[in-house]
Parts: C-alpha cells; structure tokens; sequence
C-alpha cells in the first residue's frame, strides 16, 4: 500500500479526488503539481502541506511561491519542476493524472526512480507504450492503472496466471453525449454540446474525447501495451450505464466483469492500495436500484475517431503518437470553437497520412512524431 504520494496534475477531475481518497486512507502527499491555476493549488498547498509544490508556468510559479512565503514549501516550474515531483524520495507512489504528451517524461522519471505509477495518463501508454512497459520491466516500476476501464481489466486479471487463457479484452464505453446518432446530425454539434457527458464528471479535452469515442480508440491502444496483447484481443462495445466497467473473456468462454458506481475514486483507491482493499468514499452500488444493463456495438462510421485509432494501433511504430498529437491539437482547436466537431476525425485522418511512420526507437523518436502531427494539423486550419 502507498504511504506517500506526488500527484502530477493535483488540480484536475482526477488529482481532486486523488487528494480526497488520500484523506480517506490517511496518504501523506509530498508534492502536488498543475499548469496554471495559482489559486487552486495555494489551496491545495495549504490543506495538505507538501513538501514541494509545481506550477509549470513560470510567472505562475514566481505568483504561488510569493503567497506560500509563510509555509515550509519548495515552489518549482517547467518539466523541471514536473520531474523533481516524479522522483522525490519521500513519495512511494507518483499519481500521473496530467492531460496529454506532456506526461510521458515525468512518468519515465517515476518509473526510473522505481515508484509506483498510478497511471491516469492514457498519452504515455499511446505514445510509447512499448518503452514505458520496457523500461517498468527493467526498474522494477508497478503500473496500477486508474482509468476505471483498465482498473476493471487489471481486476478481472488479478486471478489469472497464464495470459494464455485470455481470449480477449472488452472495454465498456458509455457512448457520450451523441449516442446513436447518425454522421449528419454529429456535423452540427458544438462545443458546449460534446461536453454534456451523461454519466462522468471530467475534464475538457477527454470528454469531448469521449464524444467522438476517440477516448475509446486511445483506451484500446493502451490496453494493448498494459497487457501485450494483439488489437485482435481488445475490443470495446457500448454500455450507457457506466456500471460494468470492462469485462475478460476466457478461452474457455467464461467472462469476468467489474461492476461498480461511476465514480473515479474507485479505480484511485485500488491503484493507492493495492493488493490489498481499503474503505473508499464513493457511494456502493445498489443492484437493486441500477438500470438495465445493456451493451450495443460502436458506430465507426459515425464516430470514425475509434476506427482511426484502430489503424494506428495495427500499424505500430509511431503511428499512435501521430494519432494522439494530431488529436491533442484538432480538440484543442474544437474547445477554442475553431474548427467543427466532425473536422476532428478529419485533422487525425490527414496527418496520419501526412506525416511519415517511423519505428518507435527512443522517447524523442515519439517527441518528433507528436509535435509533426500538431504541425499537421494547425497547417490544415491556420493557414
């Protein structure tokens, strides 16, 4: 069980309820980092007291170390700072809840320094999963996932000797705010409406991620690397209730599947505790009042995103980092209400035919391929 945390990303969805499980199991965190919110993270700072605080941008920085001037807190910018909160020696555990490529070298740092990871950033695992798995192998790094679809895999698993067994994997996927609609009424769809998610409490980028099931496609990429296992093994279908988080079917037929409310504490609390299960804020679940459960096929039509991801995970190499930066950089634009809901699947399309796939060799080989992608993409709309 982790003693002690940094959680990179303290002031996002995933880093606040981070911080509320850590009370809940009496955690100490040692460091907290986010991008720019000053004022969250002063707050932060002072109900949990870390050792050292991050903010990556500078000026912010400079404001937060001014205002935390009566407390015994180290202040520290850039992917410096992020790094120094990946390998401080108090934690035992780095929570990686940062939102995209920018999560890969602090990850890197943690498993290099042989903490516990308790992945929430699917970016690191799509980008370069081979090395991130390679290098966790050789450090002697534990990677608990938080993503409650692959918190629900790593469950069903726990019993498993022989991945042999495994006939394949099914990610549980909510559908978004836009299920069942056809390509024709997606074209319309505006920012506010891709982040009414039904069922989830997130943040910006991966809930409009989740309307074009992009998060979905990204999810199975990741499942892939987690567990080595082909795209053939991993799938993902429908489920709009959000209670069966990700099921394993066996050779022999039988299914295993995790159930609970959807509620990110959950997954948080496992990766902080395990092997063992401790009390968790979250509300159970009553089986007796949930909905019916129902599982659907997805329409890769329509949300053309999932089949994308797809083809970069058949492709390999640095296709994924391709897939993810151009993404990263088509939602960015979406969220400034720049370019169209559909003009998403449409800027990844381009750019995985546009920029050149290489073999995943080194961390910088995956750095060069995302920021190409970006490039990709702002050449298609900011001519």
């Amino acid at each position: 069980m982790s003693r002690c945390i940094s959680v990179l990303g303290s002031t996002g969805s995933i880093g606040r309820q981070t911080l509320d499980v850590a009370q809940t199991l009496g955690v100490r965190v040692a460091a907290l980092t986010a991008n720019t919110g000053v004022d969250a993270l002063e707050a932060q700072c002072r109900a949990v007291q870390p050792e050292l605080a991050v903010l990556y941008d500078e000026a912010a920085a400079q404001e937060l170390k001014a205002r935390l001037a009566d407390m015994n807190i180290r202040v520290e910018s850039g992917m410096a700072g992020l790094l120094a909160a990946a390998e401080l020696p108090a934690a035992d555990t780095v929570v990686t809840a940062v939102s995209g490529m920018i999560g890969l070298r602090p990850t890197l740092s943690a498993i290099r320094a042989k903490k516990r990871i308790a992945l929430a950033n699917k970016e690191t695992l799509v980008c370069a999963g081979e090395l991130v798995m390679r290098e966790a192998a050789q450090y002697g790094a534990e990677i608990i996932p938080v993503d409650s679809e692959h918190s629900a895999i790593f469950q069903c698993l726990m019993g498993c000797r022989d991945r042999g067994e495994v006939r394949r994997l099914i990610l549980t996927c909510s559908g978004g705010p836009f299920f069942g609609m056809t390509r024709a009424e997606l074209a319309g769809k505006t920012r506010a409406d891709a982040l009414r998610h039904p069922n989830w409490t997130m943040g910006a980028k991966i809930t409009v991620d989740s309307a074009t099931l992009m998060n979905k496609g990204l999810e199975i990429i990741e499942a892939m690397r987690l567990y080595d296992l082909p795209l053939s093994k991993v799938t993902a279908v429908i489920h709009r209730q959000s209670i069966v988080h990700s099921l394993v079917e066996f050779c022999d037929g039988a299914m295993l599947a995790q159930l609970g409310t959807p509620d990110m504490r959950l997954p948080i609390s496992l990766a902080l505790t395990y092997p063992a299960r401790r009390e968790n804020p979250a509300p159970p679940l009553d089986l007796l009042s949930c909905p019916a459960l129902t599982f659907r096929q997805p329409d890769e039509d329509a949300f053309s995103c999932l089949r994308l991801a797809k083809q970069a995970a058949a492709a390999g190499g640095t296709a994924c980092a391709v897939l993810n930066g151009a993404n990263e950089a088509a939602v960015g634009l979406f969220l400034q209400e720049r370019i169209g809901f559909l003009q998403i699947a449409e800027a990844v399309d381009e750019a995985m035919q546009r920029v050149p796939r290489e073999a995943l060799d080194s961390l910088e080989t995956a750095e060069r391929a995302d920021a190409l992608a970006r490039e990709a993409v702002r050449a298609k709309f900011l001519r």
